[in-house]
C-alpha cells in the first residue's frame, strides 16, 4: 500500500447507539471530548414525516452537543437516508449558527442528482455520503456528478484495500477527501497510506469498534483522539488465542 504516511490518525467519536435525549447527550459529549476526541458524529432520530416538531428535536441536537462540547470541537450528523431535499436545506439554515462540518446521507444513497442539488445549494455545512457505494465505479458516479464534499466509502464494502487505494486515487483527483465508514481496522490501514489531505480523519464507533476488537491480540484503540498505528506486520489482525473458548471446523 505504500507504506504509512503518519504515526498516528486523528479520530472522531461516532455515537451510534447513544442516547440522544438532551441530558444525557450533553453528558456523553462532554465526556468525549475530555478523552481528548476533538470531532464527534451524532445521529438523528426525526425526518419530514414527523412535521416542524421533528425539526425541532433535530434541532435541538445539533445546539445540545455545540454547547457541550464548545466552539472548537468539530461535530458531524448523519441523517440516516431520510430526508429529502427541501428539508434538508432547512436544516441547514436553522443549523449554520452551530457550524456542522458535515450532515451525512441527507438523502437515499441512490438519489444522486438530488445529493449534487443539494451540494450546489447548502452554504456552510458539507454534504458526506457513498458507504453504499460498491467499487470505484460506483464512486465515480458520485463524483462526476459533483454530489458529495466528502466520500465516505467503506473498506469493507467497498471492493478491499486495493479498490479503496484506487478509490482514493480518483477521489484525490477530484479534490474530494476520504473519510471512510468505519471499517475498524481495515480503514486505519487505508488511511495511514494515503496523504493526510486525501484521508484527514477516521470514524470511530465508540460502541462497535470495541466490540470488533474482542477477539484481535493487537487492538487499535484511540487514545487522546488518536489512533496509533499498528506495529506488527501486515493487517495485525492476530487473534487473541486466550479468549477463544471454542473451535468448529466446517465441512462445506
Amino acid at each position: 500500500m505504500g507504506g504509512p504516511t503518519r504515526d498516528k490518525i486523528r479520530a472522531y467519536a461516532s455515537m451510534l447507539g447513544h442516547s440522544i435525549e438532551p441530558e444525557l447527550a450533553a453528558k456523553r459529549a462532554k465526556e468525549v471530548v475530555t478523552q481528548g476526541y476533538t470531532a464527534t458524529k451524532w445521529f438523528f432520530r426525526h425526518d419530514p414525516t414527523e412535521g416542524a416538531e421533528g425539526m425541532r428535536k433535530n434541532l435541538e441536537l445539533i445546539r445540545t452537543i455545540r454547547e457541550a462540547v464548545g466552539p472548537h470541537v468539530d461535530i458531524m450528523f448523519d441523517a440516516w437516508s431520510s430526508w429529502d431535499v427541501p428539508y434538508t436545506r432547512r436544516m441547514a439554515e436553522l443549523a449554520l449558527q452551530y457550524r456542522p462540518w458535515w450532515f451525512e446521507e441527507p438523502v437515499l444513497a441512490d438519489r444522486i442528482p438530488e445529493y449534487a442539488e443539494l451540494r450546489r445549494s447548502v452554504k456552510g455545512i458539507a454534504i458526506a455520503g457513498g458507504e453504499h457505494e460498491y467499487t470505484r465505479w460506483g464512486v465515480k458516479a458520485l463524483l462526476d456528478a459533483g454530489a458529495v464534499d466528502i466520500l465516505q466509502t467503506d473498506p469493507t464494502w467497498a471492493g478491499g484495500l486495493s479498490e479503496m487505494v484506487k478509490i482514493c486515487a480518483l477521489a484525490s483527483s477530484y479534490g474530494i477527501p476520504v473519510i471512510p465508514h468505519h471499517g475498524a481496522m481495515a480503514s486505519t490501514q487505508l488511511i495511514a497510506s494515503q496523504t493526510i489531505t486525501t484521508c484527514p480523519i477516521q470514524e470511530w464507533l465508540l460502541q462497535h469498534g470495541a466490540r470488533g476488537n474482542f477477539f484481535l491480540k493487537h487492538k487499535i484503540e484511540p487514545a487522546n483522539g488518536y489512533i496509533e498505528l499498528p506495529k506488527g506486520p501486515g493487517l495485525s489482525m492476530e487473534l487473541d488465542e486466550s479468549v477463544i473458548e471454542s473451535r468448529q471446523e466446517l465441512q462445506l
